[in-house]
């Protein structure tokens, strides 16, 4: 018997629609759902491998408990019961005294979020944090500074855009399905691209125009396109004095900001800024400067990431047909969004601050809904602002995604109980007390998607195929804790389809309704306010605040003078992380199809520096900074820029379980330093310093 079955994809974060084709119990195709504009059937590699992680005999199968010290690899099976009877009487324990606010949970950001956050709640516990806090805090807050509204909240009208700007926005390797696919048709329209990144990507191959930028001086060009555009008034000024707050001091700021002077610190001529500025500036406001997805390269990135979007206002790109938009919800047609769990009411009055100091004066704009993730190991290590006992790890991996990788063990260490919910044996999961299986996006229904944007849509993930395995759905499991522990009473449900069907209750949408395409939408036209009349903004003084009171009143400024990025000691080289179209994060490398198209990462290195080393293409080098060291095979191009050697993120796998990744490549968490950008809440992933020598 064959079926199909919509769904949402879960081997990134993105969740594309999906069609699945079902034969007798088993996956036999997965694509693209056709229903969905933009999708059309289409799938990247990562999607198509999803079969390869449902059908994998390396994946976790049944809940495991250390027997030996903690990454020996010393495991027994247990019973669900077993197990989950272990982890309750460890975490009442832990709560009984220590408090509930000892418990950390952090999870990749999922449908299930305000599952996690109800669990924590209802233990009277501030501190959930999730992957988003590594990947874009500070361009978060960077928004928010500017318009009261999260970068979550606003998206790009990619299809209609005649010209976007990327800054190491890989959008052609680090692949979201309906954003290459629509802009491959403004290309095809006659759209422009722009791309800028030390190292010539998949994307910028692709690029009308491609900048080699020196590493780390992204804010030095904005500065000076800025300083164009003012200059020569190639701003929308309609738009500009009718929605910007603070110009004049802007004006002020960027005086000195010339071309020239940005050429000496970024290595772009002066000729070829001026000639960017002006040319974007024809086709505006269908333009696009990328704010980007992963923000977390520098200590200066909220400010980065704040010229970005200034630029766009200057524009008048923002609620613009080929700009950005704010995304619309069920209420601006008089409708109401799924409930979620943390609507409830809590008995527990959280009066503790965060374990990350998130909403204390210490660190005050940082978003609490993600946390800052990488304040972890010293909150723990210090107990600072009071001791940590206890880790919820939810498909979510510190070891390699926290930088410095050897203070995060140091950090495990001093826990009494270290938790993992995972599909896979990540190294976290090796590391853990206990194990716990959560079923994959083949085997379960999920909470609903609330798909706000031109159209505010919901989506859903249901279940294709009957788990293979002794697991289950992870809102099930924190459910099941939660009723040993003593909370049971905050999750009334008893299988996901309850959960989805009490989501939908105010709604007015059934579960059934989902049966057709996947999705269901609130109305058929797309949304756009009046870009020149009726902006809804949230900031205080209702407009688009360069000069920013979220900023100011927690004592930052709003245009901070640049400083130089320095160049690399002498025998040093910056180093620069990313992606590629093969893997996502650190959650694939095992995966069977993809592993073995892109089984372990190379370290770039400029070819003329590799010559002055005596490294040739293909040999073993190693790579060293402050904090740690490693061996990986050498890539000697010209296509980075001399200062700056370059890995793929996530490699470099310790647990021996996961047969295909262990050991294959370098992991870059191991070098990395731990710094923060301290108002935008970012790590600064760029900021370490490495030496490379031959092996």
């Amino acid at each position: 018997m064959e079926k199909e079955v919509y769904s949402l994809c879960f081997m990134c974060s993105v969740r594309c629609p999906i069609k699945v084709t079902v034969k007798d119990g088993e996956v036999t195709f997965i694509e693209g759902n056709p229903h969905v504009a933009g999708i059309e059937g289409s799938l990247c590699p990562r999607g198509s491998a999803g079969t390869a992680l449902l059908y994998d005999d390396q994946r976790l199968k049944h809940p495991l408990i250390r027997t030996g010290p903690r990454g020996s690899g010393q495991w027994r099976k247990a019973s669900w019961d077993e197990a989950l009877d272990y982890v309750a009487d460890k975490l009442k324990g832990i709560i009984d005294e220590h408090g509930g606010h000892s418990v950390v949970l952090g999870e990749r950001t999922q449908l299930a979020t305000h599952v996690s956050k109800t669990f924590l709640k209802a233990i009277g516990s501030p501190n959930h944090f999730t992957h988003d806090a590594i990947c874009k805090g500070s361009v978060n807050t960077a928004c928010r500074s500017l318009f009261g509204y999260t970068d979550a909240q606003m998206s790009m009208d990619y299809a209609n855009t005649k010209h976007i700007v990327l800054y190491g926005r890989n959008l052609f390797e680090a692949i979201e399905v309906k954003v290459v696919n629509n802009m491959m048709k403004a290309l095809e329209k006659g759209a422009k691209m722009t791309y800028i990144d030390p190292r010539v990507t998949v994307t910028a191959t692709k690029a009308h125009r491609y900048f080699m930028i020196r590493p780390g001086t992204d804010l030095a060009l904005n500065y000076a396109l800025i300083h164009v555009i003012l200059k020569e008034r190639l701003y929308d000024a309609e738009y500009v004095n009718k929605w910007v707050h603070g110009l004049q001091e802007l004006q002020d700021f960027v005086i000195p900001y010339t071309p020239q002077w940005a050429e000496k610190e970024t290595g772009i001529p002066a000729q070829a800024i001026v000639d960017l500025a002006r040319e974007v500036s024809r086709d505006k406001p269908s333009v696009i400067f990328h704010f980007g997805y992963r923000g977390a390269n520098h200590t200066n990135e909220i400010y980065m990431r704040r010229s970005i979007m200034i630029l766009n206002t200057l524009m008048g790109s923002v609620e613009a047909k080929g700009g950005f938009f704010f995304k619309k919800g069920p209420g601006e047609v008089g409708k109401k969004p799924a409930q979620k769990l943390t609507e409830q009411k809590f008995k527990k009055k959280i009066k503790v601050p965060r374990f990350d100091k998130v909403g204390t004066p210490d660190f005050p704009l940082p978003d609490p809904a993600h946390g800052v993730a990488q304040m972890l190991p010293y909150a723990i290590l210090n107990e600072d602002p009071y001791p940590i006992k206890a880790l919820i790890a939810f498909r979510f991996d510190p070891l390699m995604s926290i930088p410095d990788t050897n203070m995060m063990k140091k950090a495990l260490e001093k826990l009494d109980l270290v938790l993992c919910i995972d599909i896979n044996m990540s190294d976290i999961a090796w590391y853990s007390d206990v194990v716990l299986p959560e079923s994959t996006y083949l085997e379960r229904t999920d909470c609903v998607q609330q798909a706000n944007g031109l159209k505010p849509q919901m989506f859903l993930r249901r279940k294709a195929v009957e788990p293979r395995y002794d697991t289950r759905e992870g809102a099930i499991i924190l459910k099941q804790i939660g009723e040993r522990i003593g909370i049971g009473e905050y999750f009334p449900y008893e299988s996901m389809e309850d959960l989805v069907r009490w989501q939908l209750e105010p709604t007015g949408f059934k579960l059934e309704d989902f049966d057709a395409k996947g999705f269901v939408a609130y109305t058929k036209d797309q949304i756009f306010w009046d870009r020149l009349n009726g902006l809804k903004l949230k900031t205080p003084s209702g407009k688009i605040e360069f000069k920013s009171s979220l900023l100011e009143e927690a004592g930052f400024e709003s245009f901070p003078a640049y400083e130089p990025m320095p160049s690399p000691p002498e025998g040093q080289f910056r180093l620069v992380v990313g992606r590629n179209a093969l893997h996502t994060h650190v959650s694939t490398q095992n995966n069977p199809f993809l592993n073995e198209l892109c089984p372990e990462n190379l370290l770039w290195i400029n070819d003329k520096k590799a010559a002055e080393l005596g490294i040739k293409d293909g040999d073993i080098v190693e790579v060293s900074s402050a904090k740690g060291s490693g061996k990986i095979k050498a890539y000697v191009t010209d296509l980075i820029h001399p200062e700056a050697v370059f890995m793929l993120h996530g490699f470099g796998h310790e647990s021996k379980l996961a047969e295909r990744s262990y050991g294959k490549g370098l992991s870059d968490g191991v070098l990395q330093e731990n710094v923060t950008d301290m108002v935008g809440g970012s790590p600064g992933l760029h900021e370490t310093f490495v030496t490379v020598k031959p092996a």
